[in-house]
């Protein structure tokens, strides 16, 4: 079978003991009520941010593309700038709000001025070729506009008389914005539709949580003679197999990275999409490899997924999260091991209801069998994904 690779499906199971990956409002483990049982989640939001800034050999920084900035500090980021490249604090400021006015950042409040204009009330994310094309036209309009209400007046123009050429920017918007998108409230900014879904992951078993109680010593004091400690202290810990599930749309990955229409995404040369193949090849690697995690001082939860299945096929995606629905009992052993059994099981329910659309390869540190599926190490498996990618159909 040689389906088209319009989706790329990626299933994960991560082993985590005594860690506190993802922390709520009041600094507990985040929870997920599924099925018969409460689990232990980890956000999306939290996989896809440790993702982003993972620093190692798969970074998604050592692409070498533009990447994305991500601060509620921009206004001021941009002002510092213009500052630095010899235009007036006055006429820096005079631009930001400028930019502010016409709906590019957003705003902190009803018409903030002075050190209010210089943070937002949320973080924007702005590409750094945006960064870098707004700061040198409001540096180029300042020389020419040396009064504050005229420089004013000059971005504006200028903002909408631009648009198509930032929106026409590629990868302007950088990297992240064409992986997980971008929402603007501006029309200057394009909007960039995310081209990778991620899942919240969960336990496969109900949640297993510990209330750590600890004291820290006072050295000098214990050296006096004292005995009490310097502070008591305690925090929630979490243990358990994770459930992951990530998504590639690989034609609103190529259409964010080239520009290519999305229908005709597999109908362009094969070179076309080189680039989105080497992206996700990096982000199975980052996927299967790099931990999030809170406290990593004191818990270390750095763990590399001990199974990984990644399905290409030209079907809406379906999560296999049903797998789990009822949750893997604790006292009957060999977790790891009947979590992959119940996720082939539940493939191959879905394989007799629905048939087998897709194409699967899958790594596992246990012998394990998948329905329909061959197994590989991570670099077979990230290389196969990368070349179904640039090979299309």
């Amino acid at each position: 079978m040689n389906t088209l690779p319009r989706f790329i499906q990626i299933h994960t199971l991560h082993n985590y003991p005594a860690a506190l990956l993802n922390r709520d409002d009041a600094g507990l483990a985040k929870r997920l009520p599924y099925g018969d049982k409460i689990r232990t989640r980890i956000s999306s939001q939290c996989l896809k941010r440790h993702w982003r800034v993972a620093d190692d050999a798969f970074a998604l920084k050592s692409l070498g593309l533009p990447m994305a900035i991500r601060s509620r500090e921009l206004p001021r980021h941009l002002r510092d700038l213009m500052v630095q490249q010899g235009i007036s604090e006055a006429l820096a400021q005079a631009a930001i709000e400028a930019m502010r006015n016409a709906g590019l950042l957003d705003k902190a409040g009803k018409n903030p001025t002075g050190e209010d204009a210089l943070s937002t009330g949320q973080a924007v994310l702005l590409g750094q070729a945006e960064r870098d094309y707004l700061v040198a036209k409001c540096v180029a309009l300042a020389q020419e506009h040396e009064e504050v209400k005229a420089l004013k007046a000059a971005v504006a123009q200028a903002l909408k008389d631009e648009k198509k050429n930032i929106e026409a920017m590629k990868l302007g918007s950088g990297l992240e914005s064409a992986l997980f998108g971008r929402m603007v409230t501006s029309d200057v900014l394009a909007s960039r539709d995310a081209a990778v879904y991620v899942a919240h992951a969960f336990t496969v078993h109900e949640a297993q949580v510990e209330n750590d109680y600890f004291t820290v010593v006072d050295d000098l004091l214990r050296e006096a003679g004292e005995q009490g400690s310097a502070g008591i202290f305690d925090t929630e810990l979490a243990s358990g197999l994770y459930y992951g599930y990530v998504v590639v749309d690989v034609p609103q990955l190529v259409a964010n990275l080239e520009g290519v229409v999305i229908q005709d995404c597999f109908k362009v040369e094969p070179a076309r999409r080189e680039l989105a193949a080497q992206v996700v090849h990096h982000l199975l690697h980052l996927i299967a490899t790099v931990s999030p995690g809170a406290k990593r001082g004191s818990t270390a939860p750095f763990e590399w997924a001990k199974f990984m299945l990644v399905e290409a096929g030209d079907w809406q995606p379906r999560s296999l999260a049903g797998a789990y629905q009822n949750a893997l009992g604790l006292k009957d052993g060999r977790i790891r091991e009947r979590a992959v059994e119940q996720l082939s099981d539940e493939l191959g329910r879905l394989d007799t209801a629905y048939g087998a659309p897709c194409q699967r390869r899958f790594l596992s540190v246990e012998d394990v069998h998948v329905s329909g599926a061959e197994r590989m190490s991570l670099a077979a498996l990230a290389q196969w994904t990368q070349e179904r990618i640039i090979q299309g159909a």
